[in-house]
């Protein structure tokens, strides 16, 4: 009944929640024709939803200051937190479903035990209102983003600060962590989406895409994807390994607020101030790379990409608001095909799964080579102090 704030799909993908301004939590069933829980519980506007690994609890944030721990079912009874005193702007599960964390319009970043249902701690560097905060996939650090223009790099142990990226132009919208663990993006008010990575605190890539402000992203759980959605209606795909832009989809009416994908890949949804929530098949990674997709590869580096990049360009198939079943369109199937073309075809898709997992070794040992002169390089800079004159 308004503008729609957050999309989360749980583990199995067999729900995907949705938050409104209209004050309401939705549990939408993945089957045909079943009914949507509707959870009222929140006094203001759901900011942002979350289940839990196990996908047993979903997590709620609210302009009305509080945090809701609900069980997602016919009953729809909720827990209430509260620490915060503005608004809670995310909400993001650890990993091994212990603790959340959240962030606020209150300048901090909180983190709560899940069962002993109490807070713990926080993280209170930032000077303006905190937009996301989120776990590393080994749930050892966070990452916080803020209207200050920063984000933040926290160490959950020593509750402190290890490094602030300051090269956004604007307030910073969103962020998350690459399933890798080793590099974060993030999404500003200045139209752009930035990929550092973590360990060195380098920027890797630099997108600067859309034509207004980037209100989202998410990771393909594979790493090798990146999915974005913004005020300017549109929601991009960007191929992470070649640092470029893939597709543009058409579909909200408005600025499209929010996107996920599930956790296996296969869908992503997307919500927009349109009231809608729609669901997409990814089906954008037709190539079956097998053991290749397991490795988490990390991003290409140095990669700064423009509006000028070649891209597909898919409007909305007819019947918007309904699931998405297919964003691309599908070829025909010519009627016969001669078997020696078949068998060549075969052969030359064997030939590109060969090429592609030697890449990606490659890849890897380069990242090894590089580690290693680094430790060389470190090793006779000490060798060179040592050295008297």
């Amino acid at each position: 009944r308004d503008a729609v704030t957050s999309v989360d799909f749980s583990l199995n993908t067999k729900q995907l929640a949705s938050g409104s301004m209209d004050s309401c939590l939705m549990v939408w069933h993945m089957k045909p024709q079943s009914r949507a829980y509707r959870f009222a519980g929140h006094k203001d506007a759901v900011t942002c939803v979350n289940f839990s690994p196990s996908g047993h609890l979903l997590a709620s944030g609210s302009r009305d200051k509080t945090v809701r721990i609900w069980i997602p079912n016919v009953k729809g009874e909720s827990t209430v937190f509260r620490a915060h005193t503005a608004t809670v702007r995310s909400v993001h599960f650890c990993s091994d479903g212990q603790s959340f964390v959240t962030a606020s319009d209150d300048k901090t970043v909180k983190v709560w035990s899940t069962h002993r249902q109490k807070f713990l701690f926080s993280l209170s560097q930032h000077i303006n209102w905190v937009r996301c905060a989120r776990f590393s996939p080994d749930g050892r650090l966070i990452v916080s983003a803020s209207d200050d223009k920063t984000v933040k790099l926290w160490d959950k142990t020593s509750r402190e600060c290890v490094h602030s990226y300051c090269e956004h132009g604007s307030f910073v919208t969103s962020v998350d962590f690459h399933p890798s663990g080793t590099c974060i993006a993030a999404a500003g008010m200045d139209n752009t989406v930035k990929v550092w990575d973590v360990r060195t605190h380098r920027l890797l890539q630099h997108y600067q895409l859309h034509s207004a402000a980037v209100n989202a992203l998410s990771f393909h759980p594979s790493g090798n994807y990146l999915l974005t959605a913004s005020s300017d209606s549109t929601l991009k795909i960007l191929d992470l390994m070649e640092g470029r832009l893939l597709y543009t989809l058409h579909g909200h009416q408005g600025p499209a607020t929010t996107v996920a994908f599930s956790r296996t890949g296969e869908y992503f949804a997307s919500g927009g101030s349109d009231e809608q929530v729609m669901v997409w098949k990814s089906n954008f990674d037709v190539v079956d790379y097998g053991e290749v997709l397991k490795v988490h590869r990390p991003p290409a580096p140095l990669a700064t990409s423009s509006g000028s990049l070649p891209e597909v360009d898919f409007p909305i198939p007819p019947g918007r608001g309904r699931s998405q079943e297919s964003v691309q369109s599908q070829p025909q199937e010519p009627t016969s095909m001669p078997q020696t073309l078949t068998s060549t075809l075969e052969h030359i898709v064997g030939q590109l799964d060969v090429l592609t997992q030697t890449v990606s070794i490659l890849e890897q040992r380069l990242t090894l080579t590089e580690d290693r002169l680094k430790q060389c390089l470190e090793n006779q800079q000490l060798i060179m102090q040592r050295t008297p004159p």
